[in-house]
């Protein structure tokens, strides 16, 4: 599942390539695939790309959102004088396409194509009105994200869920938006919160500095590119170095805690691997 970063870079690398094109044919390989009347894309220009949490928005000239969620396995492929790839990296990114992961293909005026690609068929195109998009389902459901998201608000949704622990609660996205298991882990050990932690038991200070934080590590990581374990990678299939440069205790376990020393620990919390530093983060 990609994290929000990560959706962000392929949001702002895909933009440079397709805004402004106009899709000339839109052939569906997998009828789960997408969602909608297919006319509706098709003699339509591009004219912006922009993100609600983790889901990708295409904008057509028409009023209608492609809505695109890459889930576990999805890749946008694009192809022209020069390929550019984000989602899951796979050969893909380099074989002839289209192939038996292709699921749509989006042929613009130029010649070039767009490819969505997904092994699993668990990501989707949806096509909306732009009037009904705050209405949809999976967006109505998402809190603001960590940059919009007042402190009450956070304050509030906590308390929501205070006999919950506070990693499974920023990890829903009705409480915060976009926050995925790296960066809950990267956050918690910034403000010094066990994730085992009740949500309920955080002070005012402690909600503070989380809310901050999330929006810190979330901040560094975009402008890194995303982090590099993870499946998903830049626009120009080329990966982020977040993990590599500022990622304190995820995916550290064994190594010293950048703070006091003590080794790093991998528990499970909210059944996700949680990375920890037994002694900044004492339960």
């Amino acid at each position: 599942m990609p994290e929000l970063p990560e959706v962000e870079t392929i949001k702002r690398g895909l933009s440079k390539f397709i805004v402004e094109k106009t899709i000339v044919k839109t052939e569906i390989l997998c009828e789960k695939s997408f969602v909608g009347p297919v006319e509706l894309t098709e003699g339509q220009k591009i004219v912006g790309i922009t993100r609600r949490g983790k889901a990708l928005l295409i904008e057509l000239a028409n009023g209608i959102t492609m809505m695109i969620h890459l889930r576990m396995t999805g890749q946008l492929i694009y192809r022209g004088e020069e390929s550019y790839a984000g989602g899951h990296p796979s050969e893909n990114f380099v074989a002839e396409l289209p192939n038996k992961q292709t699921r749509v293909i989006f042929e613009f005026n130029d010649g070039t194509h767009l490819y969505f690609n997904d092994q699993r068929k668990f990501g989707f195109v949806k096509l909306i009105p732009n009037s009904e998009i705050d209405d949809d389902p999976f967006i109505a459901k998402l809190a603001p994200e960590p940059w919009d998201m007042p402190l009450e608000q956070f304050t509030t949704n906590l308390n929501r869920h205070k006999n919950s622990c506070i990693k499974a609660t920023i990890l829903d996205q009705s409480v915060i938006a976009g926050v995925g298991n790296i960066y809950a882990d990267e956050a918690l050990f910034a403000t010094k919160i066990h994730p085992e932690r009740l949500s309920g038991s955080l002070t005012e200070p402690e909600i503070k500095n989380l809310l901050a934080n999330i929006a810190k590590v979330m901040d560094a990581s975009i402008n890194s590119g995303g982090s590099t374990m993870a499946t998903y990678v830049r626009a120009d299939g080329t990966r982020g170095d977040y993990l590599e440069k500022f990622a304190q205790v995820f995916r550290r376990e064994g190594e010293p805690c950048p703070c006091c020393g003590t080794e790093i620990k991998k528990i499970r919390v909210a059944g996700r691997g949680t990375h920890i530093c037994p002694e900044c983060q004492r339960f």
